[in-house]
């Protein structure tokens, strides 16, 4: 199961008042955020670098299972 921090959850508002200041904390401190819309988790914002390291991963579980496959 996932756990965040207090400091990691934004509603969807406090997103839009502050986004400059929490998009500058996820760019450069390689810091998560999840975003509750109508109090359910509904997003979560990663940097680039973190995405990109997620989507690698993917890959090769996906090549690695297309092999066992055979």
């Amino acid at each position: 199961m996932l756990s965040f921090s207090q400091d990691e959850i934004f509603t969807a508002t406090e997103l839009v008042r502050n986004f400059s200041t929490i998009l500058n904390q996820v760019s450069t401190k390689d810091k998560k955020v999840v975003i509750l819309k109508n109090n359910k988790f509904e997003a979560v914002m990663l940097s680039v670098k973190e995405y990109e390291k997620l989507y690698d991963a993917m890959k090769l579980l996906e090549s690695i299972y297309q092999k066992n496959q055979k």
